[in-house]
């Protein structure tokens, strides 16, 4: 199983409580842990369930490498690490 961790950034904007979930990639674990909250779901994900442009996913430590498809494989035990990034000047 796979730990879900969000920033404080997003929880200020939608109840976040850290999730445990199963699954061969980032886009499984994230569908499977993310099943009960569709509002969280879609602050994250877009309507084809691609990242949203200001959130980045660590996948134990590291930037995720696929933003598109979240294929990246997750390992029993990982750590997914979601949050908003920021922008501006």
């Amino acid at each position: 199983m796979a730990t879900i961790r969000f920033t404080s950034h997003l929880v200020r904007h939608r109840p976040a409580p850290m999730i445990v979930a199963t699954g061969a990639t980032v886009a499984d674990v994230l569908t499977v842990g993310l099943a009960d909250d569709p509002l969280l779901a879609g602050y994250i994900l877009d309507e084809q369930g691609r990242l949203r442009k200001h959130v980045n996913i660590y996948l134990d430590g590291a930037l995720i490498a696929d933003r598109l498809r979240l294929s990246d494989e997750v390992s029993p035990g990982a750590d997914i690490y979601v949050l908003q990034a920021l922008s501006g000047g």
